[in-house]
């Protein structure tokens, strides 16, 4: 510092509260704030430091009380998607396990490319007493805390050991939460003396500063060559990843489609980027996707894929693109994920890109065949039908299929709710039933697929669009992961909408392990058998009342019919409410279509038991159906 700066004396933990509160970021004119709340749960490792500092500027910094580590990082990923990731929330913990249970979330966070800031406790930078109380002690490393745990999950990690080193720190970390291709959650590991260590801060720290988010235009070069691509295919396919959702390319990917008439496909990110009923939505590919989806990808020659990561679920583990001519054209404003499938990269902002290829190809204009587009017309009429088969219920005095209770919910919900869901047989289902109303209705965490995501964020988003009716589904495996944050709702009236699917365990994994030979063992919650397995009676735990008990209005639907007054009642409610509902779980003529491609689960080589030995026969015949894309 110059001698004529003018510094304030503060505590680390101050001086970094009040720089976040003056950090914005700014695209296409918007502009929010970018660290916009904190969420904290407090120990000896940061109660002093960060807890005094955010009570000492309460008035700049609002805070919010968690109940656990990980869910406070879920509904800060939630509140993110539902800005846009312009307005992100940051969440600090004490030392030792409050800041190891933020690995799950972390890990959540940046593989969903999706900003969250990390303010850990770490043992003392001086040393003062080794070791601390919750300090893990590494033997041939001094410099090692738990707290490295994140690293491997985190886009940007630093550990703050001398007050001074907080600037270029902080600056790096707002630069990586604002980086459209590369943010996800930074670390800033604080150790409990520093923060409590005063320094003298220049004024210019604590100045506002706004971060611009890239929209970058495509490289003329790469461009031509798109255009090129696109114009010599005769049967092209656009998948729609969640690159789509973030840039807000949603008109510009609809102008394309109905310009060229190409069909588009969504991943679990990417559902919703048309709406249902657009003309050119195929709906979910891959192997939760639909049968018009996996069809078309079968026979396509060019996929454009748009801002997706081409994971094994939208791939169905390399054997979906069966065209011996298929190639991949990639935009994506990640250059790691542009060049996937030995494709052509496109590196871009999804909307000006798409911009830039729909102005591209009306000179002179491309459009697809009229046959084509006749043929995956009539094919997405199919699949609608065979959804409208699995919402319907001919008995509403009986307990509701999964699918029933999506098509209940289908019927009294309009653009404005959001559904959010992570794991279990919903994601599958969902991807192939829901008929999506507006391009943030859809909101499935499906890069992690982390079981107990939901709950917390929907209260991260019902913060992010509090008018708006947000609905966590659930099934009994998932609630009882993370059922903790429904006392947070409670206590800040959070009106979020929990629906509880009681299915008696892991339905998912269970129709997984029978599929692979592994009969169901240990995915049902069920009293021990005589066998050795699970398969008693189901367990007598009441889901419902435990939510209850947690301060939440609970109302149970036994049947169809009750289940829409539920639903209706639950819509209308101020409060945060729950619906309760057992589901049968064994139909199979009202039960969602089966998988339309495959996912690759390896079965075992060798077996005794003759479905293990079945499994292994059906695995070998898919395997030897993947491809290389080089």
């Amino acid at each position: 510092m110059t001698a004529h700066t003018t510094t304030t004396r503060l505590t680390v933990a101050q001086a970094l509260v009040r720089f976040l509160a003056a950090q914005y970021t700014e695209r296409d004119g918007e502009r929010r704030r970018l660290i916009e709340a904190t969420w904290g749960i407090f120990g000896h490792g940061n109660v002093a430091g960060i807890g005094q500092a955010l009570l000492e500027h309460a008035e700049v910094m609002p805070y919010h009380q968690g109940r656990n580590e990980q869910a406070m990082v879920h509904a800060a990923v939630g509140y993110a998607r539902q800005c846009n990731r312009l307005s992100a929330h940051a969440v600090t913990t004490s030392i030792g396990p409050g800041a190891t249970n933020l690995v799950t979330g972390a890990a959540l966070a940046t593989v969903n490319h999706l900003p969250v800031l990390l303010l850990p406790g770490d043992v003392f930078a001086a040393r003062p007493a080794d070791p601390v109380l919750q300090q893990l002690e590494v033997p041939h490393a001094g410099d090692v805390s738990v707290n490295d745990c994140l690293r491997p999950v985190s886009r940007y990690f630093d550990r703050i050991t001398r007050p001074e080193a907080l600037i270029p720190s902080a600056l790096n970390a707002m630069r990586v939460l604002t980086d459209p291709a590369g943010t996800g959650a930074v670390t800033l590991a604080l150790p409990q003396d520093v923060q409590a260590e005063a320094y003298d801060w220049p004024e210019e720290f604590f100045a506002e500063r706004v971060w611009t988010v890239r929209r970058p235009a495509a490289d003329p070069a790469e461009l031509a060559a798109a255009v090129t691509a696109i114009r010599a295919a005769r049967r092209p396919l656009l998948v729609a990843g969640g690159g789509v959702r973030h840039s807000r390319a949603e008109e510009a990917l609809a102008g394309f489609a109905a310009a060229t008439g190409i069909p588009v496909a969504s991943t679990q990110a990417g559902k919703g980027s048309l709406r249902h009923d657009h003309p050119q939505d195929v709906g979910g590919i891959g192997h939760t996707g639909t049968a018009t989806a996996c069809e078309l990808a079968r026979a396509a020659d060019l996929v454009i894929g748009v801002g997706t990561r081409y994971t094994d679920f939208t791939t169905a583990s390399g054997t979906l693109f069966q065209n011996p001519d298929v190639r991949f054209l990639n935009l994506n404003i990640a250059a790691f994920d542009g060049h996937k499938l030995a494709g052509l990269p496109l590196i871009a902002d999804a909307r000006s890109a798409l911009t830039q290829l729909t102005e591209a190809l009306t000179r002179p204009r491309y459009r697809i065949a009229a046959a084509y587009a006749a043929e995956y017309t009539e094919d997405k009429e199919r699949w609608e039908q065979r959804v409208d088969a699995c919402y319907e219920a001919d008995e509403p005095d009986v307990r509701p299929t999964q699918p029933q209770v999506l098509g209940v919910l289908d019927s009294l919900v309009d653009e404005t709710d959001i559904v959010i869901n992570a794991a279990g047989s919903l994601p599958g289902d969902l991807h192939k039933l829901w008929r999506a109303r507006s391009r943030d209705q859809y909101h499935v965490e499906y890069g992690y697929s982390c079981m107990g995501y939901e709950i917390p964020a929907a209260i991260g988003v019902k913060l992010a669009a509090p008018g708006r009716q947000v609905w966590a589904l659930v099934g009994d495996g998932t609630y009882l992961m993370m059922p903790t944050e429904i006392v947070t709702a409670v206590q800040e009236g959070i009106a979020i909408k929990v629906v509880i699917l009681q299915n008696h365990g892991y339905a998912s994994i269970g129709a997984l392990s029978d599929s692979v030979g592994g009969e169901r063992f240990g995915t049902a919650y069920r009293f021990p058998s005589a066998d050795g397995g699970h398969t008693g009676p189901p367990l007598p735990v009441d889901l419902a009342a435990n939510a209850a008990s947690l301060g939440m209005r609970v109302l149970r639907a036994r049947t169809v019919d009750g289940l829409r007054g539920a639903l209706a009642e639950a819509r209308a409610a101020d409060t945060p409410t729950c619906v309760y509902v057992e589901t049968q779980t064994t139909d199979t003529v009202s039960g969602a279509p089966p998988a339309q491609a495959w996912w690759d689960v390896p079965v075992a080589e060798t077996a005794t038991r003759a479905s293990a030995v079945k499994a292994r026969e059906l695995y070998e015949r898919h395997v030897s159906t993947r491809r290389r894309h080089l």
